[in-house]
């Protein structure tokens, strides 16, 4: 990901989930993966989980334009569907623009 993130858009996906049908989970979030990174307007995704079953996730969009075309692509939808259903005890998805980012590392 670029160091300059300055007016992409953040869709912050905060989620505890519930530790079912971890396979089942596994595959929907590889394919969820690839299908996000095959969208225009995608920047990258940094996601963390803690042994709680806490994470959070968040991809970058180019902007809300394309955040939203991903809110709505069918498949991310039915996958989301699932997720309600089998894998999440709840979750919270918050939407900002990125003023600016920096970046540092080793």
């Amino acid at each position: 990901m670029a160091g300059d993130r300055q007016g992409w858009v953040a869709v912050i996906f905060a989620a505890r989930r519930n530790g079912l049908d971890e396979a089942g989970y596994a595959a929907a979030a590889r394919a969820m993966d690839a299908l996000a990174a095959a969208q225009p307007g995608y920047r990258g995704v940094e996601s963390a989980r803690g042994a709680d079953g806490f994470g959070i996730t968040v991809s970058y969009w180019a902007d809300d334009a394309a955040a939203i075309a991903w809110r709505d692509h069918p498949d991310h939808a039915a996958t989301r569907e699932a997720g309600r259903a089998r894998w999440y005890d709840a979750y919270s998805v918050t939407v900002a623009q990125v003023e600016r980012g920096y970046r540092w590392s080793r």
